[in-house]
């Protein structure tokens, strides 16, 4: 996992609640098991109304997605956050997600900021036309327009995407005491608290 400190530009100004898994990538894509090329199917279902924000031309490559509250419900299809980052979002801000999926995201690298409905109101009206960052150093989300919210994170979630550490890695940084307990001949598992 690469390090993330900032995530700043376009974004995409989506503000509709509940948008599930199938909405975010259809089931006909789950057949793969690569993280590539998933971005041709993200948001499919949106992407037939004409004028959607995704095939517009203003927020192509745009790496920041605002959507409404309990964005991500439905299946825990880790494919979700797989076409996320394939569509190049590497933070989605709204008012609340559902458990699997930031769980999903934040293993992969995507940083899922929860702010308050007016705050996401507005972020989405400065969308379709200015710049946002989102700064994991201060916790803040600021706008071209000089707005600035506040943010909280579990500790851990944030320290590991800081850090650009995974599970893989946070299980490497123990390996001396895994090979220790290994050669120690003791059948009892590690347990660290």
């Amino acid at each position: 996992m690469e390090p993330l400190r900032t995530v700043a530009g376009r974004a995409y100004p989506l503000g509709r609640p509940d948008v599930d898994t199938d909405t975010i990538l259809p089931a006909a894509y789950l057949k793969t098991i690569t993280r590539t090329g998933l971005a041709r199917g993200a948001f499919e279902a949106l992407r037939r109304t004409p004028g959607n924000v995704f095939d517009d031309p203003a927020f192509a490559g745009a790496p920041i997605l605002i959507a409404g509250a309990n964005f991500g419900c439905g299946s825990s299809r880790e494919h979700a956050a797989w076409a996320l980052l394939d569509l190049g979002i590497r933070a989605v801000i709204a008012p609340s997600f559902a458990d699997l999926f930031a769980s999903n995201a934040f293993k992969n690298g995507i940083v899922t900021v929860e702010l308050s409905q007016p705050s996401v109101d507005r972020l989405t009206a400065v969308a379709r036309g200015g710049t946002l960052r989102v700064d994991l150093e201060t916790m803040t989300v600021t706008s071209s327009t000089s707005d600035a919210f506040a943010f909280t994170m579990d500790p851990f979630r944030r320290e590991s995407l800081l850090l650009g550490r995974d599970e893989i890695a946070l299980t490497l940084g123990s390996e001396a005491a895994i090979a220790r307990h290994e050669a120690s001949g003791v059948v009892e598992p590690i347990v660290a608290l």
